[in-house]
């Protein structure tokens, strides 16, 4: 093993030490004394299988054989969701024929960041996630069940699915996607009409056409966002299925993994105590496991976020640090937009998840000791999933070669040597920037600033052409205390015209960017955030700013004295702002605003324990 891989493994696991074993007794204890329904009294029990099926009733009554708790995300709002709808009763099926049940334990919100992106339900994207691991606690709080199923594919619904499956981490869960739509038109082109249209030069109609073609059928969107780098993490992990991630949901061998993950849960549970339980799965070998796979891939900055939070749950302690410390040495592999061309189709024909885990495995830079729903190690991982000829489902090498080096490259011959999320440190605070799609003309840049407290503000001024010239964008008041650290993606198009123009241009910012988000350079996560006491609201306009990606820099030119001698600016919110922050839902938030962690800590609401 790669001598860094190892040493940032057992630096998590000697910081964690205290926390991680708080919640494996609590899990231990969980698993040995309150076995699923066995405490439950007449009454408790009927009032759990009332609606079921008499087979259904007579499984669960005996408690001979597994009972799933299935929690869906499914809305046909989402594209990616869409296709859940029909899941639940494909898996009842699966179970009862294997003489087991599963009920839907309950569902869960899943909202839409490309609906909300600029708009006013943005601001409780992040917070859904907490909402969503509640979500999960409260559907599998009736202790009825065995093992769990979990439907979920987008953004914050499969890291909120995670840390509430943890809470109940002494039973045995898997994770079911519904895979990526086919292509439609190349991600560029579409980021082309975006950027046309920002300047004047493209009308709505033909952006929203451009856009369309683009999202255009149920399945999740095939750019490397948040979205799919959910789906690496989770194959990381070992919680989904070898393969199950890409899959289209119209292809046949998407109904088979499904009917394998379920197959694989009921042999992981046991009415007297699970065999292989989540808490087993989910550690210190895995987490760095799926940080691995997160930086190879070039995947999306949220993680920084989700994937600290996902490890608070199992009591692990997760740093900024550590992403820094292994993107160092883990190689870029692929490339997907935003981080190259081709969408995430392409990186299925390529060679796919099987290619990846083989070539990082051979570079050491994987840990062996894991448990998966496939059992012990990693081998089953660097298989690909097919349906042989009589359509039975089974896992074949990986391809020995990339189809698409454009795509996926072996570990000989990387894209990178080091991967696309570094740690950003200095005297405006710690934050992230992603490398990967940023080219290394537009990694270093040195201007006066121009200081926002709100995007649209920066939107309106952009247009009116007042910044045709180097500049730094800092937009302020966008942490999680703030207004709930909303994305800022529309800034990118915007920015993107004045990068192309030749102008030194880049972006600093609490707040957050899309997992689709690249090509500007963009200091974002900044932490501490301005609304709490962070170096961002001392900035006024003209201050000059270097930022300089490779060596992990960002700067204000001032001296310390002067700096520190400032008084810190106050977000420039009128009444009537102060009024319509609590429409469309956002009044509800009040107390995860006050409540949130700071972004280097996962931006919870939650202890983390």
């Amino acid at each position: 093993m790669h001598a860094v891989i190892a040493a940032v493994t057992d630096a998590i696991r000697v910081r964690s030490s205290k926390t991680r074993q708080v919640y494996l007794n609590r899990m231990q204890r969980t698993r040995d004394e309150l076995p699923p329904r066995r405490k439950l009294s007449c009454g408790n029990l009927a009032h759990g299988f009332a609606a079921c099926g008499e087979t259904d009733k007579q499984t669960i009554r005996l408690m001979q054989s597994a009972n799933l708790g299935i929690v869906t995300a499914f809305n046909d709002m989402l594209s990616a969701h869409q296709p859940l709808e029909t899941y639940p009763t494909l898996i009842k099926e699966i179970a009862r024929g294997l003489g087991s049940s599963a009920q839907v334990a309950g569902g869960v919100p899943a909202m839409c960041d490309g609906v909300t992106q600029g708009q006013a339900g943005m601001e409780l994207s992040l917070f859904s996630r907490d909402v969503i691991a509640m979500s999960t606690a409260i559907s599998l709080s009736h202790n009825l069940f065995d093992g769990v199923l979990c439907l979920g594919v987008c953004d914050k619904i499969v890291p909120g699915m995670m840390i509430g499956a943890l809470q109940f981490g002494h039973l045995p869960a898997g994770f079911i996607p519904a895979g990526p739509m086919p292509s439609g038109i190349p991600n560029k082109e579409k980021a082309a009409v975006r950027q046309r249209y920002a300047q004047g030069l493209a009308t709505k109609e033909e952006l929203l056409a451009a856009e369309s073609a683009s999202y255009h059928s149920p399945g999740t969107c095939t750019f490397y966002g948040t979205a799919n780098s959910n789906q690496v993490l989770m194959e990381m992990l070992g919680v989904q299925l070898p393969g199950a991630s890409f899959i289209n949901p119209e292809d046949p061998l998407r109904a088979a993994l499904t009917r394998a993950t379920v197959t694989r849960v009921i042999a992981a549970a046991d009415v007297q105590g699970a065999h292989l339980p989540l808490f087993m799965m989910v550690k210190e070998e895995s987490l760095v496991n799926a940080l691995v796979g997160l930086l190879a891939t070039g995947g999306s900055t949220n993680h920084t976020l989700h994937l600290v939070a996902m490890a608070a749950a199992a009591g692990i302690i997760l740093t900024w640090e550590d992403f820094d410390q292994l993107a160092r040495v883990v190689p870029l592999l692929v490339r997907v937009y935003p981080n190259g061309d081709a969408d995430i189709n392409a990186f299925q024909r390529a060679g796919g998840m099987a290619f990846l885990v083989r070539e990082l495995r051979a570079g050491g830079l994987l840990n062996e000791d894991v448990d998966s729903l496939m059992g012990h190690g990693l081998d089953p991982y660097v298989k690909a999933p097919q349906l042989n000829a009589e359509g039975e489902l089974e896992w074949v090498a990986a391809t020995a070669q990339s189809s698409l080096p454009e795509v996926l490259r072996p570990i000989t011959d990387p894209f990178d040597k080091e991967s696309g999320i570094r740690l950003l440190q200095g005297n405006l605070g710690v934050g992230i920037i992603k490398t990967s799609s940023v080219k290394k003309e537009h990694r270093k840049v040195t201007a006066p600033c121009a200081v926002f407290d709100d995007q649209d503000d920066m939107v309106a001024a952009l247009q009116s052409g007042q910044y045709e010239r180097d500049f730094i964008a800092v937009v302020r008041f966008q942490g999680p205390q703030a207004n709930g650290m909303p994305e800022l993606h529309q800034l990118t198009p915007h920015l993107g015209v004045l990068q192309d123009k030749g102008f030194k241009v880049a972006l600093v910012t609490d707040g957050r960017m899309s997992g689709a988000s690249g090509k500007v350079p963009a200091a974002i996560h900044m932490s501490p955030e301005a609304l709490d006491g962070g170096p961002l609201a001392r900035l006024k306009d003209g201050d000059i700013i270097a930022l300089d990606a490779d060596a992990g820099t960002l700067e204000v030119q001032l001296s310390a004295v002067e700096f520190a001698a400032r008084e810190a600016a106050h977000p420039n919110w009128s009444l009537e702002d102060q009024v319509l922050s609590t429409t469309l839902g956002r009044g509800l938030f009040d107390s995860f605003r006050h409540y949130s962690s700071t972004a280097k800590s996962g931006a919870s609401v939650f202890s983390g324990s």
